[in-house]
């Protein structure tokens, strides 16, 4: 009884400095930080899930430095791999922790609640925050965005589940107050839990922004408010579509789009390359599942005891 009562205490204590985490990466995006809307809500929603880990995070790749220096701050290749993964885990970890609380009141094992919690995931992380969100980037057709995002989410989506399945059955089969929402430890196992998803899904969004085959970081003053298209103006579009300067020794400028500022194109990928990684994140995905089911207990269901599963 001590030991859980130290426990939901240090617990409280994270959710205060959750909750202050969020209210100043909130207020510094409104007032200072020229971030596109949709990462606008990415990051409040992860720091609401992850607490000081995201405020550092948000302080040391995001927010502005000083006026207009947005577009230059987050242009190095990993802080915009940090954009990408914060905009998968907003909307992954959303649909995952909502079908989470919402299965563990239909008393399901923890196995069935882990497809749940995946489909939940991935469908709002597609539909949501890739598709609707970023269509207008995309050339403005909803269904044309579903497609062109699908295969990035899913890579993303693999890492994700693969950090967050094996937190989750690990700690909630150890103590069955922790598979009810309406207690703390639930809460912050799901906060661990997304932290883990985290760490294993910058490679692989690392790897897409790298490739051009994701969006990285952006800035309202290039991307507009919620995803306009970065070129406006017929000039722009006209500069942007000449031959780039070449240096002495013969290799091509980068040009028109200021650095990390470019519109994620399909990248030259071969196809072998992309099922190579597909592989990687799918064998990712099963190495967490069976994690947690040799250390966990996947028939587990909320609200029942453990010796009569048994």
């Amino acid at each position: 009884m001590n030991g859980n009562a130290s426990v939901d205490f240090l617990l409280w204590i994270w959710f205060v400095l959750t909750f202050l985490s969020a209210a100043s990466v909130a207020y510094d995006l409104i007032v200072r930080t020229p971030e596109m809307k949709v990462m606008k809500w990415g990051w409040i929603l992860v720091t609401l899930y992850t607490g000081p880990v995201a405020f550092v995070v948000y302080w040391l790749s995001c927010r502005q430095p000083a006026p207009g220096s947005h577009e230059k701050y987050i242009a190095p290749l990993w802080k915009q791999s940090v954009g990408s993964s914060i905009h998968c885990l907003a909307g992954d970890a959303t649909g995952i922790i909502v079908a989470a609380a919402i299965t563990s009141f239909f008393g399901l094992p923890m196995g069935i609640d882990a497809l749940v919690e995946y489909a939940a995931g991935f469908a709002f992380g597609l539909f949501i925050f890739q598709a609707l969100f970023m269509k207008n980037v995309l050339g403005g057709s909803y269904w044309n965005a579903v497609k062109s995002t699908w295969l990035p989410e899913f890579l993303s989506m693999n890492c994700v589940m693969a950090g967050m399945i094996p937190v989750m059955v690990l700690l909630m089969t150890r103590d069955m107050h922790s598979m009810e929402p309406t207690s703390a430890r639930f809460w912050g196992i799901m906060s661990l839990a997304t932290l883990a998803g985290a760490i294993l899904a910058y490679p692989v969004n690392w790897w897409l922004v790298k490739k051009q085959l994701k969006h990285g970081m952006g800035t309202e003053r290039a991307l507009g408010k919620g995803g306009t298209k970065l070129l406006h103006s017929p000039a722009e579009r006209e500069a942007m579509d000449r031959p780039a300067p070449q240096t002495d020794s013969g290799e091509s400028k980068p040009g028109g789009a200021m650095p990390g500022m470019e519109m994620p194109q399909a990248g030259s990928v071969s196809t072998w390359r992309m099922v190579f990684i597909m592989i990687i994140t799918i064998a990712l995905l099963a190495g967490g599942i069976g994690f947690a089911a040799r250390f966990g207990d996947l028939s587990m269901r909320a609200g029942a005891h453990p010796a009569m599963e048994r």
